[in-house]
């Protein structure tokens, strides 16, 4: 179970950030959004040790593509992370097959320094987060 903040209409379909419409995104949501401060509750998760500050971001259970080219690459024998270098190269869950190999090549090259590296960019603004349609 993820903690999130709400930044989405409660009606809101349940997809992936990139399919989802501008329109669904409140006016909070949009600025915590925007700051990144819509991910400060999954410290939460990290705290209680089903995340990491840095892994692959977490997928949906709808989001099939992504889930078969992330078992393939073995994704998922690592914790999910809040930040990752796919979120810091603007890659995003609009394109499944790129999202999974550049997680996996995280995970290969991962080291201490690359692992602050991470945190410090995205602390630092770095990163564009998923895509909405307009």
């Amino acid at each position: 179970m993820l903690v999130k903040f709400r930044t989405m209409k409660v009606d809101t379909e349940s997809v992936a950030t990139h399919l989802a419409s501008a329109t669904s995104v409140t006016k909070l949501g949009s600025f915590l959004r925007k700051t990144k401060l819509d991910e400060l509750p999954q410290l939460w998760n990290v705290l209680k040790g089903d995340m990491s500050l840095v892994g692959p971001r977490p997928n949906l259970l709808n989001q099939t593509e992504l889930i078969i080219e992330r078992s393939a690459l073995d994704v998922y024998a690592v914790r999910p992370g809040i930040t990752g270098l796919a979120q810091l190269s603007g890659i995003d869950m609009s394109t499944p097959r790129d999202l999974a190999n550049i997680d996996a090549k995280m995970i290969k090259e991962m080291s201490l320094k690359s692992y602050f590296s991470m945190i410090f960019k995205t602390l630092g603004g770095g990163g564009t987060g998923d895509r909405i349609r307009n």
